[in-house]
């Protein structure tokens, strides 16, 4: 069953266990605005309450995923007060901390142009896979300003280093180079991005639903702690938790048996995995 939520900007759709949301402003190359950081916001609120939802897909009609900010945004907060301008700005960084801090894992797919805050989606996103034909630009240094919201998460995906350039430079980079920083996994030609996105989806699929979200959540606690900080009583009690739960003792059982595990065996919308 498929359940659709739309708006004039962008798109839900829900099919059994994988959702996916859809910049849906293509006479606009999807580009930002305030409207569009409000349903997406929404949409992500939505998806907490959906346990059939096991994977979230992100993706862009039209030629290009996304062009960075709108220009009548631009034009319309440039004539706003500081206050205004903040308070805006802070809706804007709550959107890549929900999608950075989402529980289940996310995938983009990434064609054409991606600017400015959309490298900021690419970048919060789990497992990114571009076409041969994206092109990458960290452009707000050539506006006057900086790419503030966006940049501990850009930071973390590719680096000090190559953020120094690109932050600086305000160049436009090719998908290679975006591989080469790790901004980006998988480079494919546009006639096989849906094929590469769907693959990914179903590997993740394959996994146990419990055990996708217990790696998001170690991830994000490894990244937190130092590297002088000693987690071994956070590991070892998560993975004895787990051997112990239902998922686990259901997996590690098929696993011996050499059958495929329940999860696997029938999805939530009752289709098979294989």
């Amino acid at each position: 069953m498929n359940k659709q939520d739309s708006t004039p900007n962008a798109s839900l759709a829900i099919d059994g266990a994988i959702a996916t949301i859809t910049l849906d402003q293509p006479s606009k190359h999807n580009a930002f605005d305030d409207k569009l950081i409000a349903t997406l916001l929404s949409y992500l609120d939505q998806l907490r309450s959906k346990p059939e939802v096991r994977v979230l897909k992100l993706e862009a009609t039209g030629k290009h995923f996304c062009a960075g900010a709108d220009l009548n945004w631009m034009k319309r907060m440039a004539k706003m007060t500081y206050d205004a301008n903040r308070e805006d700005s802070q809706q804007l960084a709550k959107l890549f901390k929900e999608l950075k801090n989402f529980p289940l894992p996310t995938v983009v797919r990434v064609q054409g142009a991606a600017f400015g805050g959309a490298i900021g989606l690419i970048a919060c996103s789990d497992i990114a896979i571009a076409a041969d034909n994206a092109r990458f630009c960290l452009s707000e240094a050539k506006l006057g300003l900086a790419p503030a919201t966006i940049g501990p998460y850009v930071v973390a995906a590719i680096g000090e280093r190559m953020s120094r350039r690109f932050f600086l430079t305000a160049e436009v980079f090719d998908v290679q180079t975006a591989k080469h920083c790790e901004l980006v996994h998988e480079v494919v030609t546009i006639d096989q991005l849906d094929a590469a996105v769907d693959q990914a989806v179903k590997n993740i699929l394959e996994t146990g639903p419990l055990a996708s979200i217990a790696c998001k959540t170690l991830l994000s606690d490894i990244v937190c702690n130092n590297a002088d900080h000693d987690m071994s009583d956070t590991t070892s009690a998560l993975i004895a938790k787990l051997r112990v739960s239902d998922e686990g003792q259901e997996g590690l059982s098929a696993f011996f048996e050499k059958r495929l595990p329940a999860w696997r065996e029938v999805r939530s919308n009752g289709a098979s995995n294989e």
